[in-house]
């Protein structure tokens, strides 16, 4: 499937349509080149499950939980890109967030592909020309 975000302004929309034609999954790989757009989708995402809390990029923390106040979800927001040796993601004890049943998002996976779940939703996220996002899994 492929949802095209044409301005940040139908970014809430298309968050809805992507959360709707989504729901057989909890592990979601995001895939983009930086500035794409990975972090700022996650963010709307989240705040269409209900989340409240201020939802930002876990760069440096690697992983940030939220609190949906509408479901009761707990949702897992990672960011490997600072990893270094895939020993740090042993260190963080991955399989307890991955395996939980909670809603994970992973933002460059491609640093720990080998350690993603088998049926985790590649979601692929690219920046056209003109703009427009295009998200397709």
């Amino acid at each position: 499937m492929e949802i095209r975000i044409e301005d940040i302004e139908k970014i809430k929309s298309a968050a809805t349509l992507f959360i709707d034609s989504t729901k057989n999954y909890r592990v979601f790989a995001f895939y983009g080149k930086m500035g794409a757009g990975k972090t700022t989708f996650i963010k709307a995402i989240c705040e269409c499950l209900g989340v409240e809390d201020v939802i930002t990029s876990p760069t440096f923390a690697i992983v940030n939980e939220y609190s949906s106040y509408t479901t009761g979800d707990t949702l897992y927001h990672f960011d490997f890109y600072r990893i270094k040796r895939i020993d740090e993601v042993y260190d963080l004890g991955y399989e307890e967030y991955f395996y939980s049943g909670n809603i994970c998002f992973i933002e460059w996976p491609e640093l720990i592909e080998d350690l993603l779940p088998e049926n985790t939703l590649k979601v692929y996220i690219e920046e056209r020309e003109d703009g427009v996002r295009v998200v397709s899994f």
